[in-house]
């Protein structure tokens, strides 16, 4: 079965992406952040031949051609929350395991995709927890049927990760990956400089 890496990312258009982080560094600095992270990120992990890699997109756009290299399928992330969109692209990849990625955690490598791929292989799902109560990383075995994951999740907030688990069962199998920063604000953006 094929790996399936879903990198999800909101056009990168001046003003319309890390909008938290815009108001604490100015929106033009937040924007270069984005898209130089973006593109790094893309580069990295998609020159790994051990999973396919997608670019789930919000607002299509010809600057996508710009930042995402050709082997990189693209795809819409549709209407919805996060957790209805996260729900549809998952649903319509072919099978496989599918692990979904943020656009603004400058720290994932390869290693960090290929080990929720290995997690994968014993487990239902796989997070990858964020300082803030978040996951920069949620990966489905899709062996057998989950149930709704990503029902009322308050996302956003120190809670998603904490909503995202009392939506499984203890049929269900979870395991964790290491904490990456996800770069939301000044404090995470200096945290990350820092490093």
């Amino acid at each position: 079965m094929t790996n399936h890496l879903v990198i999800f990312a909101k056009s990168p258009h001046l003003g319309t992406v890390k909008s938290r982080l815009g108001r604490d560094i100015g929106n033009l600095a937040a924007w270069q952040f984005y898209r130089r992270n973006l593109r790094a990120l893309i580069r990295r992990l998609s020159a790994d031949h051990r999973w396919r890699t997608y670019l789930a997109v919000t607002g299509a756009s010809a600057r996508w051609s710009e930042i995402s290299p050709p082997p990189v399928r693209l795809i819409e992330q549709g209407d919805g929350d996060l957790g209805q969109r996260m729900a549809r692209v998952t649903n319509t990849m072919a099978t496989g395991p599918v692990a979904i990625v943020g656009s603004d955690i400058p720290e994932i490598s390869s290693a960090h995709v290929a080990s929720a791929f290995e997690v994968l292989g014993r487990h239902d799902v796989v997070f990858g927890p964020a300082p803030d109560g978040g996951y920069w990383l949620v990966g489905q075995s899709r062996r057998r049927p989950l149930p709704q994951l990503f029902r009322n999740v308050r996302w956003s907030s120190p809670f998603a990760l904490e909503d995202t688990l009392a939506n499984l069962d203890r049929r269900h199998s979870h395991a964790f990956l290491e904490q990456l920063i996800d770069v939301d604000d000044e404090a995470s953006y200096r945290a990350w400089r820092g490093r």
